[in-house]
């Protein structure tokens, strides 16, 4: 029998070395996210054109800013949107960059966190790393083809937002470039930090999970350092996710801060790779903490499997939300004091009468549009159980379809339930630091707990999908920022009741500035409960599906 010629030499012998194969995957991970790159890019560019396009709604000429600036000038105000620079002679484009561009920031480094959290540590927990491998390929192409995906990625987005900025808002080129130019630096930087925490867990949620947690330091540094004074202090440097922001677009218009991400990313990102050669496929450089000898008796059934599945991401949401609900409830302080030079669509929104309580009343349905997006973030989890083949298993036991879903579901639900609470007593607690009044905390828990039914909603409508077409679970997101967008603009634009009443989150009444009404409660759960019964009779009837 004549012996096959090897294909090539092992890796790092050959010509190539350990990168041997880097254009290639390249090129397979760009046509693997065909979708879900231009997603990224145009979202973002739209969320230039929607604030291009709603801010001269909001004011009408840009000396009308000012008091609006006058919320993102206070150290509440700058604690959420950065150092404040040009809010002292505010311009549209300087209200763009400098009060808003935080969130872009924040939006790019969560793309490139996922992007390389994906085609690194998912590919390995999958098994399709080693396929790959096995292939002519370097050890380390993977990781620097994810890289280079990433770099790409971050270009177009900036592409997207530099001609959103320059082509729909008539911004100047200078400053748009400059700001694009920021959004590229910081993803890049966050896809170096991920590089590292992919190397130290096994498991994707893990990697994922301490980039974020990254994130919200730097996030946490960042904000001590703006709200100590205009411009921040010494502090706000050691934040990646402010370097970019102290280019100061259209006031400032420095381009060296940007040194400081690219050097980080090549640094953390060179860490990474020298990490990657210190361990074997699939493995990680923090040991797996070994499990308990025997489970507990609550694992033995659905329910206590699925609360401990869900249970570290409703920690992490409720913490989060309740940390957002104070600082919401602590802007009231600042809101009250520039209540004179308030643009009037600010006094519609919030209520001319009572504008305190009518900005508590608004809360209280903001913060229901992100516990909605944990809803549906839930049933997505579902969905990855059982395409990744984990649901099969507890399936072959005598466990039922409804039992499965339905116990997650529960917990979902309950969570739901939970988070508004949390919620509301927090933003409560806000309130009353800055206001010394704590009556509001009661009532606060009764308005969040009041929109619940409208994510549970929400919960249902994924679930319908789960249980009929489920990959078309994600055209959830477009009711809750449906939602979000009739909420907040409905009335400025004068949308008739028939398309406000599509949003499930118009119907229940508005406390504490309207009275509590029951009947929205009922005919929202109502609906919440049907899409759910329907959805789960479509899942017994439909094939469990594995990737």
């Amino acid at each position: 029998m004549t012996a096959t010629p090897a294909l090539a030499t092992p890796t790092g012998t050959d010509r190539g070395g350990t990168f041997t194969g880097t254009w290639t995957l390249v090129r397979f991970l760009l046509r693997r996210d065909r979708a879900r790159l231009p997603a990224w890019a145009i979202g973002l560019g739209l969320f230039i054109v929607y604030l291009a396009a709603a801010l001269p709604q909001v004011a009408e000429t840009e000396e009308e800013l000012r008091g609006t600036t006058e919320l993102f000038h206070d150290p509440v105000g700058r604690m959420l949107t950065g150092p404040g620079y040009g809010f002292d002679a505010p311009t549209f484009e300087r209200f763009v960059a400098n009060g808003y561009g935080l969130y872009l920031l924040i939006l790019a480094a969560l793309m490139s966190i996922l992007l390389v959290v994906r085609h690194t540590r998912v590919e390995e927990q999958t098994g399709r790393a080693e396929l790959v491998l096995a292939n002519v390929v370097g050890r380390h192409a993977g990781l620097a083809a994810t890289l280079i995906v990433v770099a790409i990625s971050n270009l177009a987005v900036a592409l997207a937002v530099f001609v959103s900025m320059v082509g729909v808002g008539g911004f100047g080129a200078g400053g748009s470039a400059l700001f694009a130019a920021g959004l590229i630096v910081t993803g890049l930087a966050f896809a170096g930090l991920t590089t590292i925490t992919v190397q130290l867990s096994e498991y994707s949620r893990a990697a994922a999970g301490m980039a974020g947690a990254m994130l919200g330091a730097a996030f946490v540094i960042r904000a001590g350092g703006d709200m100590a004074e205009v411009g921040g202090n010494a502090l706000s440097w050691f934040s990646p996710l402010a370097w970019a922001q102290q280019t100061a677009p259209f006031v400032l218009d420095r381009w060296w801060p940007l040194i400081l991400p690219l050097v980080f990313a090549v640094l953390t990102a060179a860490v990474g790779v020298r990490l990657a050669s210190r361990r074997d496929l699939s493995a990680s450089l923090v040991a797996v903490r070994p499990g308990r000898p025997a489970a507990s008796a609550s694992l033995g059934t659905p329910l206590g499997l699925a609360w401990r599945l869900q249970r570290a991401s409703v920690i992490g949401w409720s913490s989060s939300l309740a940390v957002a609900g104070v600082v919401f409830g602590a802007y009231a302080d600042p809101l009250l004091g520039a209540m004179d030079d308030l643009p009037e669509v600010f006094l519609e929104l919030f209520g001319a009468e009572d504008l305190l309580t009518g900005y508590l009343a608004y809360m209280a349905v903001y913060m229901a549009y992100f516990v909605g997006a944990y809803a549906i973030l839930a049933v997505q989890g579902l969905r990855a159980e059982e395409i990744r083949g984990r649901a099969g298993p507890v399936l072959a036991t005598p466990v039922s379809r409804w039992a499965w879903l339905g116990a997650n579901l529960a917990v979902t639900a309950g969570a739901v339930l939970a988070m508004s609470v949390v919620v509301g007593i927090a933003t409560g607690i806000g309130v009353a630091i800055v206001t010394g009044d704590g009556a509001h905390i009661g009532e606060l828990a009764v308005a969040h707990l009041t929109h619940a039914p409208a994510v549970l909603v929400v919960l249902g409508v994924a679930v319908l999908l789960f249980g009929l077409l489920p990959r078309a679970i994600p055209v959830t997101w477009a009711l809750v920022g449906y939602g979000l967008f009739a909420g907040t603009f409905g009335a400025m634009l004068d949308l008739p009741a028939a398309a406000l009443g599509v949003s499930p989150f118009e119907h229940a009444a508005g406390v504490p500035l309207e009275p509590f009404e029951v009947a929205p409660v009922v005919v929202l759960t109502a609906i919440a409960a049907t899409t759910v019964t329907v959805g789960l009779l479509a899942f017994r009837r439909r094939d469990v599906e594995v990737t």
